[in-house]
């Protein structure tokens, strides 16, 4: 890379720090090409991205951002994976991990907390933004049909009490007069 292409580099990943929520440093010793790109598939497959960086300039690109914190982590042969979806990226980190043992977590970053890489398959275990998005909507939805249910039962039953009179001849009027 000349200085050129150094600082577009350093320019496009402060955006990215700038612009994401959540931050996975991880260390590769010993990924082929083949598993790196299996990697980069499956993190895109869940909204996220996944980029092997020179430390310099990733130290650079963290310069005055809210990851700040993550810099002591960059050390070795080092990669990052962001995502607005905090818990997409741990997943999909975590998974990737524990199916090839080349990948190691070292930790990341949820806003300005700093995270070990217990605290990143931690936030993994946790359902997705869509997954509790949909718990919440059936939540809200719940009440809603026990409501209508609630309310249609009286109309209900004074509708069977008329069709008993009805088939019975009678009128609910002259019964009680």
């Amino acid at each position: 890379m000349d200085r050129i292409e150094k600082r577009e580099f350093v320019a496009e990943l402060a955006e990215v720090f700038a612009a994401t929520s959540m931050v996975v440093v991880t260390r590769n010793e010993g990924l082929t090409v083949a598993d790196v790109t299996d990697l980069r598939r499956r993190m895109r497959a869940a909204g996220a991205n996944f980029k092997v960086a020179k430390n310099r300039l990733a130290h650079l690109a963290l310069e005055g951002t809210r990851f700040d914190g993550l810099k002591p982590m960059l050390k070795g042969p080092t990669a990052i994976a962001w995502s607005t979806d905090p818990v997409a990226v741990a997943k999909a980190a975590v998974e990737f991990a524990k199916i090839n043992d080349k990948l190691v977590l070292v930790g990341g970053a949820l806003g300005t907390q700093m995270l070990d890489a217990s605290g990143v398959k931690a936030l993994a275990e946790l359902p997705s933004l869509d997954t509790l998005r949909g718990k919440l909507l059936g939540m809200f939805q719940t009440p809603g049909t026990r409501i209508a249910s609630v309310l249609q039962a009286p109309a209900g039953q004074l509708a069977r009490v008329f069709g008993a009179y009805a088939k019975a001849g009678e009128t609910p009027t002259a019964e009680a007069a």
